[in-house]
């Protein structure tokens, strides 16, 4: 079922490599939620322009700090003088352009330095859009990401806390301290108990099957606390799908020494499955090829979207 927006609320649906932009429109003004991955970034600009229809984009706000969400921050700030606010737990990473504690260099992903210009906490409330918004902390994928909730047209914009079928890859689980598991589920408790008639997710189409898309997730949860190996095996067909629609293709004799390179890979190896090297990037390999998201050509592994 198609999932109805009022008029001031326009969704840039991308896809898996870049996150939805979500524009909030008030008269002659605009705020951005998340801008995409910066190899997107001048598509990025020119979709934000054709719906800005002559708008200024004044602010741009970040759900949390993954490079999907802000790789076309500094392109969006260049390209209109928006102010940025990001998720307060992410300031000084941004700040310092730590690109370890922006899981950039442990995912073997790339961004672009911008400035953030304020921090948005838990309960701080904003308008957009006509509508009034809260931010609530939804730890889980990212342990400092927020979502937007605007109570009064029980709308919310999820970020990658809660997707249609699922949320985003436990990173704390997998390469942090851990936790991810407890926190996730804590938000989705927390968000069920919300009177929310339609989601805007960071990835996939607005849904309004919102009872079904929380069965969903919690399903997930529970595979993952049953056997946290899956959180693993999640992780490293998310993390290589996406860098495989980055790149385009990877050279399947030298996957097994880039896996062992990237320490992403490597640690959920060590963590969760302690298989080795060419064991885990032939499983690695099969399972992108069985689940439709990659094929083998000509000794190389290449995304099925690009033919």
């Amino acid at each position: 079922m198609g999932a109805p927006l009022p008029p001031s609320i326009r969704v840039l649906e991308r896809g898996w490599l870049s996150a939805n932009t979500v524009l909030l429109l008030d008269g002659p003004d605009a705020c951005a939620v998340d801008s995409g991955y910066v190899t997107d970034a001048l598509e990025t600009v020119r979709l934000v322009r054709e719906a800005l229809d002559g708008r200024r984009l004044t602010r741009l706000i970040n759900t949390h700090s993954h490079s999907d969400h802000i790789g076309g921050n500094a392109a969006l700030t260049h390209a209109f003088g928006c102010a940025v606010a990001v998720p307060a737990g992410i300031a000084g990473a941004v700040a310092t352009w730590d690109e370890a504690a922006l899981l950039l260099s442990a995912a073997d992903q790339r961004g672009e330095r911008f400035t953030a210009h304020a921090v948005i906490q838990p309960g701080d409330r904003f308008v957009a859009g006509g509508m009034r918004w809260e931010a609530l902390a939804a730890p889980g994928h990212d342990m400092d990401a927020l979502v937007f909730y605007a109570a009064d047209h029980r709308l919310l914009i999820s970020g990658d806390a809660l997707w249609r079928h699922g949320f985003g890859i436990l990173f704390a689980d997998v390469i942090g301290a851990g936790g991810g598991l407890d926190a996730a589920r804590e938000t989705l408790e927390r968000l069920a108990r919300l009177p929310i008639d339609c989601v805007i997710p960071g990835h996939g189409a607005p849904f309004v099957e919102v009872d079904q898309a929380f069965e969903s997730a919690f399903a997930r949860l529970q595979a993952f606390e049953q056997d946290g190996s899956r959180i693993a095996r999640n992780a490293l067909r998310g993390c290589l799908s996406f860098t495989l629609l980055e790149r385009g293709q990877l050279a399947l004799d030298t996957l097994p020494a880039y896996l062992a390179s990237v320490p992403l890979y490597r640690e959920a190896n060590q963590r969760y499955l302690q298989q080795a090297p060419d064991a885990l990037a032939a499983w690695l390999a099969d399972a992108l090829v069985h689940a439709g998201v990659a094929r083998r050509s000509g000794g190389f592994l290449v995304p099925t979207a690009l033919g």
